[in-house]
């Protein structure tokens, strides 16, 4: 039995953990190359309890308990997976957002200079019991939904659908760009109102100099949105401000580096974060005290209005990933990590974070430079999906570790350039899940785990 330098025994990793930890997981660059999977750890009491729903390297949509028990699953559900809010869906409990149907795409008359991309032909709506009860992609145009990274039921009974659209845009370098577009999607799958990105450019906010460089990205993703959300009721319209009307929508540029809403009237950019901030890059670190405008923004992800009931409601939450990113790319730490960042939109100041200091880390112990997640819970807690490791995790408003997961659900293949066998762990999006919405009765787990001390926990030698 291995042991640590005080002579006590250390605790053994089970054979499970292990193998499914280590699954060629000497993959990863920058992390362990054996470590426990499932829940890691959990106080019940100091976190807020629910379920967790994420889609897997396996095309899963999971549905678990805070203890890693899978509770309930929706096969084939491609990349990514949301449970819809019973409070815009009909009451309807259990229901997910899933692609359906995917198609093969090739050569530039699909996306300029990338082969073999696979996109979404149709997406849907599941009920709890896997069946379709709604779907998008037959009455799209060109036949095929090109939803990507995000959706959402709107209060009158549509959905938002984001998608991308291969077109020529006048004054581009690409001859074809992949342009972002939503979609407003009627029940019978029909499109009813839709916008396009590139219809907008001028009112982004970049300088004749930056739109230059926009015009003449060697990518045709020029501005990558990865986010929609609807803005919802909120303090600052009910105060006057017309900018938060609630049916607005709000959505995140990530090659661009801002955030932005949609009036949904007009179409026109209503309110914008970005790509513009206030100079605070340090060497190796970004500053930490609050409140204070609004720094660095990179590559963020999962921007959204923090809803009505919870704390921080109306404050604007999204995930910093800090990765490269902007038109020039944006100087983002070289040593750093990402951050979670509450931000008061009308201020624009930041009034909370969260990054690897704030549990007693290096800034880089927290970093994912892509995907990833963030939520507010009903007990002030938030939910964080570190996507780029595949680790979901919750802390308190002081960084406190409160519950944390590692996805053991990995994407395993062989490299096209190597021949060797990969995995990858990450996580495009966790979400968690209320009790109450999906069907009562839905068993559930809120069994403590208590961490090991990280010296002790070895694993036994073979003989």
């Amino acid at each position: 039995m291995t042991k640590s330098n005080d002579s006590r025994p250390a605790p053994l990793l089970s054979a499970a953990c292990v193998l499914a930890g280590g699954l060629l997981a000497a993959t990863a660059t920058a992390a362990p190359s054996i470590y426990p999977t499932g829940t890691t750890r959990y106080d019940p009491v100091k976190a807020f309890n629910s379920f967790i729903l994420f889609t897997g390297g396996d095309n899963i949509a999971h549905l678990i308990d805070m203890n890693g028990n899978s509770v309930h699953e929706w096969k084939d559900a491609a990349s990514h997976s949301t449970l819809i809010d019973p409070a815009v869906n009909g009451g309807k409990l259990g229901h997910v957002f899933v692609t359906l149907e995917t198609t093969e795409g090739k050569g530039t008359g699909l996306v300029p200079g990338q082969i073999n991309r696979r996109i979404a032909k149709t997406v849907g709506e599941l009920d709890w019991d896997g069946n379709t009860v709604w779907s998008f992609g037959d009455k799209a145009p060109g036949g095929a939904a090109q939803q990507h990274h995000d959706w959402a039921r709107l209060p009158n009974g549509n959905t938002a659908v984001l998608a991308n659209w291969v077109h020529a845009v006048k004054g581009f370098k690409q001859k074809e760009v992949l342009d972002d577009v939503i979609y407003e999607v009627n029940p019978a799958g029909e499109v009813v109102w839709k916008w396009i990105a590139s219809e907008h450019l001028n009112e982004f906010g970049f300088t004749p100099a930056e739109l230059k460089l926009v015009k003449n990205a060697p990518i045709a993703d020029y501005l990558h949105v990865n986010n929609l959300k609807v803005v919802g009721p909120n303090r600052w319209f009910a105060a006057g401000d017309k900018r938060f009307a609630p049916d607005n929508l709000l959505f995140d540029s990530r090659n661009a580096n801002f955030i932005a809403i949609i009036d949904r009237q007009s179409g026109k950019i209503v309110w914008r974060l970005g790509p513009h901030y206030a100079e605070a890059t340090i060497e190796g670190q970004l500053p930490r005290k609050t409140p204070r405008p609004v720094d660095q923004i990179s590559a963020q992800h999962d921007a959204h209005i923090i809803p009505e009931g919870l704390p921080g409601a109306g404050n604007l939450l999204v995930f910093d990933n800090q990765g490269i990113a902007g038109y020039p790319p944006a100087a983002v730490p070289r040593t750093g990590g990402s951050r979670v960042l509450e931000i008061d939109p009308v201020k624009n100041e930041i009034v909370w974070q969260y990054s690897g200091e704030s549990s007693g880390g290096p800034a880089w112990s927290f970093r994912s430079t892509h995907i990833s997640a963030a939520r507010r819970l009903p007990n002030g807690n938030t939910f964080i999906d570190e996507g780029q490791s595949g680790r979901l995790f919750q802390v308190t408003p002081d960084g406190d570790i409160v519950w944390e997961y590692v996805n053991p659900y990995g994407k395993v293949g062989e490299d096209a350039l190597t021949g060797k066998d990969t995995a990858n762990f990450q996580l495009y999006r966790g979400q968690p899940v209320p009790y109450a919405w999906v069907p009562a009765g839905t068993a559930h787990s809120e069994k403590a785990v208590a961490p090991p001390e990280l010296a002790r926990y070895q694993i036994q030698a073979t003989l």
